[in-house]
């Protein structure tokens, strides 16, 4: 059965001085975020932006994949803490989202530093969303145990 999720915008305004919302339809896990073209290129000032967002939707992702090819390999993680960062920039006289760099630190019984390292390149290219953005972003992963 396929799993299906909702979120809605509501944008008003034009672009450099509008503004919008952004919520979570299906969880209710978040409403209203506010979203702006300044919160997107220039400081967040408490807003939040579609990178943001896909940031988060890759972290959580990989960390799910992470977790499970270390459990199918015998090590489960006791903890795995990820960051992604996700870049937004003007190439060639228009925005697009370039790169989403994954960062984790993890804490695994049984591994060494190098196994870790193979198991997170396999979580990065096998996780959804980094399956969703290949081809189109650049992807990479930094990892290391505590």
């Amino acid at each position: 059965m396929a799993a299906v999720r909702r979120a809605d915008a509501t944008w008003t305004g034009d672009l450099p001085s509008g503004s919008g919302v952004v919520t979570a339809t299906t969880s209710q896990a978040f409403a209203d975020l506010g979203v702006s073209w300044p919160a997107r290129t220039e400081q967040p000032d408490g807003r939040t932006s579609p990178e943001e967002l896909i940031a988060a939707a890759h972290a959580s992702c990989f960390s799910m994949a992470l977790s499970a090819g270390l459990g199918r390999a015998g090590t489960p993680p006791q903890q795995l803490r990820v960051s992604a960062t996700v870049t937004f920039d003007n190439v060639d006289g228009g925005f697009k989202v370039v790169s989403s760099a994954l960062t984790v630190q993890g804490k695994v019984d049984g591994i060494d530093e190098d196994a870790f390292r193979q198991a997170a390149e396999g979580a990065k290219d096998g996780c959804p969303i980094s399956q969703a953005l290949s081809g189109n972003v650049e992807l990479s992963v930094e990892a290391s145990l505590d």
